[in-house]
């Protein structure tokens, strides 16, 4: 039976990763000279995958996310996954932002990468939507990089990731391009020293 190498593609954000972002950038709007005596808040509702930002004004607003942004993105949340709402008047006269993390592909663009994929041609790669996300298989990792290589730069767009290849039972395949000799004469020098 010839084995079958898969990969997938998704979108989303780990949400603990997020709610540590969250923390992270709350401490330092507290610590922040700029953002002293202010109303200046962060928010985050992990059931709805919702951020909600409070500040003073507009220009508040963008420094608190700035400094949102900044602390995703140190602590490896894709920025591209939030969908940006509008900047609306709240109480007490502040404005608020609420913000929404992208969680799986929709599936108007999971038919549109789908479609992308076909029309690309690969030899016996096959692209499947399968819930809130794609699977891409075929029977060599050959075949599948190349779809990788010739589909990356739209998924860069959306914010996708496109993992590790696995085999279809499940094991993770070797790497390749390493050259036995290659690590040996490593090894030998660090050991001559």
């Amino acid at each position: 039976m010839a084995s079958t190498a898969s990969f997938d593609v998704s979108t989303g954000a780990d949400l603990q990763e997020v709610d540590n972002a969250v923390n992270q950038a709350t401490k330092e709007i507290i610590q922040r000279y700029d953002f002293k005596g202010s109303k200046a808040s962060l928010s985050f509702d992990r059931a709805k995958a919702v951020l909600t930002l409070v500040a003073d004004d507009d220009f508040k607003m963008k420094a608190l996310f700035d400094v949102l942004q900044s602390k995703m993105i140190k602590r490896g949340v894709p920025v591209k996954n939030m969908e940006l709402g509008a900047v609306t008047p709240a109480a007490n006269d502040t404005v608020r932002r609420e913000i929404k993390l992208t969680q799986g592909i929709p599936q108007d663009k999971a038919k549109a990468i789908v479609k992308a994929i076909k029309d690309k041609k690969f030899k016996k790669a096959q692209a499947s939507i399968q819930g809130e996300e794609i699977r891409v298989q075929a029977p060599s990792k050959d075949e599948l990089q190349e779809v990788i290589a010739g589909t990356t730069g739209g998924a860069d767009e959306a914010g996708r990731h496109l993992p590790r290849l696995r085999q279809s039972d499940g094991g993770l395949g070797a790497a390749r391009g390493r050259a036995g000799g290659t690590r040996r004469g490593r090894h030998a020098r660090a050991s001559s020293r």
